[in-house]
């Protein structure tokens, strides 16, 4: 599609693996952010629910309508020519929403940013996190029976450093792409995403330092993925763009101070998507 499109701001309330109370709390304090820089009123989805330490199989059961919503937002907002901004508690979300920018945008890749795979299973997976099989559950390495699987092999996973070692193995014998935190970063990611289009899923505990519910040392500093961000929507068209895992701290000097780290790092994708801009030719 040419010329410039319309962003659809989704704040995704409903509760779907959230554990602390301070996920909640981040999309309520990312949500207005997002919104005065798109200049969109966001359309509001559920209200959150009490956090808790669920079983998969709780969570998803509990979630499916949540989760069917989320998808169905982005597919609305795709098959309206429209650019979808997502902003989630949980990582969830990509259960459904990704299989949507699949059946709109096959030719789009997805670039999946989180300090942790996302890749087990219920069969691997210590915890019984249904955040953590996340990715592995879109890509069909198991079957949520929520979507149909994305193609791994249209996957780059960035800033991955803490995995289980099933899951290691998981992704090892995956078609994603996998990039670490590393000085060659932004470098590896453009190679990979080879200026296709990009659906960008933002796990905000990527970041280092960064409040996070787990988090993991040796992540991206922010001016490196402010950098990373504006080298991707240089060269690529910005498909859409899902955030989540901002776990906002009690404190509110230190929440607002967090959440200025977010908002900058997000700001080449968010120009990007309210300018429409993609590359030509």
């Amino acid at each position: 599609m040419d010329g410039p499109v319309s962003v659809s701001l989704v704040a995704h309330r409903c509760r779907t693996t959230d554990r602390t109370p301070g996920a909640a709390r981040g999309v309520e304090t990312l949500v207005p952010l997002v919104a005065k820089r798109l200049g969109r009123e966001p359309r509001e989805i559920g209200t959150p629910g009490e956090p808790r330490v669920n079983d998969w199989r709780e969570d998803l059961a509990e979630s499916r309508g949540c989760l069917l919503e989320a998808g169905g937002q982005v597919d609305d907002a795709l098959s309206g020519g429209n650019v979808p901004v997502l902003i989630s508690a949980e990582c969830t979300i990509a259960l459904t929403t990704l299989a949507a920018v699949q059946r709109h945008r096959p030719d789009a890749r997805v670039l999946w940013l989180d300090a942790h795979g996302d890749f087990n299973t219920p069969d691997t997976s210590p915890s019984g996190y249904l955040a953590g099989m996340a990715l592995a559950g879109t890509c069909g390495v198991w079957d949520s029976e929520l979507a149909e699987p994305v193609d791994p092999a249209r996957v780059v996973l960035v800033g991955v450093r803490d995995l289980d070692q099933q899951e290691r193995e998981l992704l090892e014998q995956s078609a994603v792409t996998v990039i670490g935190a590393s000085l060659e970063t932004l470098v590896f990611t453009q190679n990979a995403l080879d200026r296709s289009p990009v659906y960008v899923h933002l796990d905000l505990d990527v970041l280092d330092p960064f409040p996070a519910q787990h988090p993991a040392p040796g992540g991206l500093a922010a001016d490196k993925l402010f950098d990373l961000f504006e080298a991707v929507a240089g060269e690529c068209e910005i498909v859409g763009l899902e955030v989540t895992a901002f776990e906002a701290p009690e404190d509110e000097l230190e929440r607002q101070d967090a959440a200025s780290t977010a908002i900058h790092v997000l700001d080449p994708l968010l120009e990007a998507v309210q300018r429409g801009a993609r590359v030509s030719g």
